[in-house]
């Protein structure tokens, strides 16, 4: 990350609660759902070593995208995303994971095969519970090797990933 600043800003209130995005530089590199200001900024300073300021500004168009997938308006995201944020695997990971089509999902193995490691699907599943971008990458369409809801990190967890699931199979 190149950034000495990052700026951070809020969506207003959504179904799944206040979001928070942290933008540098070169683009999105912390989705929150956590409605924790305070501990998203010690988050970014302690990992980054950076200024962390409050933009709403700054941050609008990734907050209304955010917000307008969320209301059912929006599908896909056209942001910049700052991959330089992941290790080399979770950025393979999450790459093919953010390739997948919203209403479609995959599984950890075929994650696993599509970065060209089949054998590593429990690594996939490291790299998904670890996704800093949640939403815009959307690693709720990824489920176990059954086809079921196994774990999620972001805020509600299961209850959450299969909301958004129904999202995109209204839309």
């Amino acid at each position: 990350m190149t950034s000495e600043i990052i700026y951070i800003g809020s969506t207003n209130p959504t179904p799944i609660g206040v979001i928070w995005v942290a933008v540098g530089e070169d683009g999105l590199i912390r989705v929150s759902m956590s409605d924790d200001k305070k501990s998203l900024i010690e988050e970014l300073e302690n990992r980054y070593r950076v200024n962390v300021i409050v933009d709403e500004q700054r941050t609008e168009t990734y907050t209304r995208q955010i917000e307008a997938y969320l209301r059912g308006e929006r599908e896909n995201f056209d942001l910049p995303i700052d991959w330089s944020v992941m290790t080399p695997f979770q950025m393979k990971a999450l790459k093919a994971t953010y390739e997948i089509p919203s209403g479609e999902t995959r599984t950890y193995g075929e994650i696993a095969a599509q970065v060209g490691n089949p054998k590593a699907a429990r690594a996939v599943g490291r790299a998904e519970a670890t996704n800093p971008i949640p939403i815009v990458i959307p690693c709720h369409r990824v489920l176990n090797s059954a086809g079921k809801l196994h774990g999620y990190s972001g805020h509600g967890g299961l209850e959450t990933k299969a909301w958004l699931l129904e999202l995109e199979a209204q839309a």
